[in-house]
Order: structure tokens, then C-alpha cells, then sequence
């Protein structure tokens, strides 16, 4: 029995205390070896995409994120079970990701044609200039990201609970920016070998792209942790979908700050520079290749 207590106590410190919320987290990161198997350790390894066409990497996407939101379904978790559909973690976790990745990929992956020198090569249907593909693979990437950040801000605001606040609010940003700059460092090196996904300058994007990327997860991360988190103040859908847009539009004024000030971080074609006021999506903006 003690033995038992002080491996809840200590698992208590990384998981969600709403039950519901605590499923949700353990399926998603339980979930995440299969499409990433998929993925990472048969497609890119054994070249298979050599032979896809629009309809393989179209079905290659739904395979890896629609299982996420059918299981959870289907196998509904024990804390779900007296909950209605629009009350459980899952639900929500998707829909404010759902949100997040989508404007990820129709807007800000135009940041990565115009400052990072990007592109995609591979054959796909498109929505604004991006796959389909990568609609459905950021949600199951972002849902692990997010999860394995709930898990590690969780367990360090217990280790820091007892300094000073100012002492716990940089300690916690600080560990914000390294987890972001780690994931999406890893991100990109994790997918170097496939070679329809290319950047002017690898070493580049390795190094300061990774830094661009992780703008992303700076702001979302804290956000996402906060969907359900205080005992007692459940969030419904509207709220959730709020906070995602608004999570959002927070990442976008930074891109675009980035994009201004900073500018291209690799000489890319004047078609596809943007460095003039305004968004590189509107009419004369445009990165189509």
C-alpha cells in the first residue's frame, strides 16, 4: 500500500487532477507511437512516399489523426462516462488544437516560404498554397506537444511552489522557451530525411528557424495548459474555441513582428520575399511556387 501511495503521489505531480483530463493526456500520449511509427519509422524510412500521389498522402493524413478523435469516442474512459460529449477533456483539447493548427497551416506556414525559405514538393491537394497532408498531421503532432507540456509545467510549478513568485514566473518562462526551441529543433531534424520538405538553408532553420517555429508553442503551451487545469472551473466550447483563436492571433502579431523587423533569415526569390507592410497572404504577397 505504500508502496502504491507514493507512486500516485508522485504520478499525481506530472497528471491532470480532473479525472477526465487525466484520460485524455495518457490516450493522447499513448496514441502518438502509432502515427508516429507510421510515419517516421515506415513512410520515410523505407521511401514509400516515392510512390504516393495526392491520394496517398491525402489517406496517410486521415489515418494518423482521425483514429484520435474516434477512439476516445468508442472507448469512452470511465471519468467520461457520466459527462455529456461536449463536457469531456478530449473534446475540448482538439477543438482548441483543431483551431490553433489550423491557422497554423493556412497562414503562418506562409512565414516559412517568405522568411524561412520553405517549401513543399510533394503532390497534394491544397488549401491556400499548403497540403491537406500537413492540416491533419500538425493535430496529432500538436496534441503530443502539448500534452508532454502540460505534463512538465504540471511538475515543475509543484517543485517551485515554494519560491519566491517572481522566482517561479521566470523559472517557468524560461523552461517555456527551452521546451519550445527542444520540440521544435527536434521536429525538424526528425523529419531532415525526407526530402519534399526543403529549406534554403538547413543550418539555418536548424538554428534560427527552430527559433521562429517556436513562437508557436511560447504562447500556445501556457494557454493550452490552462483549459480545465483549476479544480472546479470547467471551460465549455465557446471558451475554448476563444482562447485558441486568441491564442492565435497572439502568434501571428509576433511572425509578423518577426517578419517586418527581422526579415528573410536566408536570401529566398524576390517572389517570395515579403518585407513591405502588411500580410504575406494578401494579393502581391503571395509564395506560390
Amino acid at each position: 500500500m505504500g508502496g502504491s501511495e507514493a507512486t500516485l503521489t508522485s504520478s499525481s505531480l506530472w497528471l491532470a487532477t480532473n479525472p477526465s483530463k487525466r484520460w485524455a493526456e495518457l490516450f493522447f500520449l499513448f496514441y502518438t507511437p502509432f502515427w508516429l511509427t507510421l510515419c517516421l519509422g515506415i513512410v520515410v524510412p523505407y521511401k514509400l512516399y516515392e510512390s504516393f500521389t495526392e491520394l496517398e498522402y491525402l489517406l496517410l493524413g486521415l489515418v494518423s489523426a482521425v483514429p484520435s478523435f474516434l477512439i476516445p469516442m468508442l472507448v469512452v474512459g470511465k471519468a467520461d462516462k457520466s459527462m455529456s460529449l461536449k463536457d469531456r477533456y478530449w473534446l475540448k483539447a482538439s477543438l482548441w488544437i483543431i483551431l490553433f493548427s489550423y491557422v497554423g497551416n493556412y497562414f503562418w506556414t506562409h512565414y516559412f516560404f517568405t522568411v524561412l525559405g520553405a517549401s513543399y514538393t510533394f503532390p497534394s491537394w491544397r488549401m491556400n498554397n499548403v497540403p491537406h497532408t500537413t492540416f491533419l498531421l500538425t493535430h496529432v503532432c500538436f496534441l503530443f506537444y502539448h500534452v508532454a507540456s502540460n505534463m512538465t509545467l504540471r511538475r515543475l510549478r509543484h517543485s517551485i511552489a515554494d519560491l519566491p513568485e517572481k522566482v517561479q514566473w521566470v523559472t517557468e518562462a524560461a523552461w517555456i522557451l527551452a521546451l519550445a526551441y527542444f520540440i521544435a529543433y527536434l521536429e525538424t531534424i526528425a523529419i531532415s530525411n525526407f526530402p519534399y520538405y526543403q529549406f534554403v538553408d538547413r543550418e539555418s532553420m536548424y538554428k534560427v528557424g527552430s527559433l521562429f517555429y517556436a513562437i508557436y508553442f511560447i504562447v500556445s503551451f501556457p494557454m493550452f495548459l490552462r483549459i480545465d487545469e483549476k479544480p472546479g472551473n470547467p471551460w465549455d466550447l465557446p471558451r475554448v474555441a476563444v482562447d485558441a483563436l486568441g491564442a492565435a492571433m497572439l502568434v501571428t502579431i509576433i511572425l509578423d513582428l518577426w517578419r517586418i523587423f527581422l526579415g528573410p533569415i536566408v536570401p529566398v526569390p524576390d517572389t517570395k520575399q515579403c518585407l513591405e507592410a502588411g500580410l504575406p497572404w494578401f494579393p502581391g504577397h503571395t509564395s506560390e511556387k
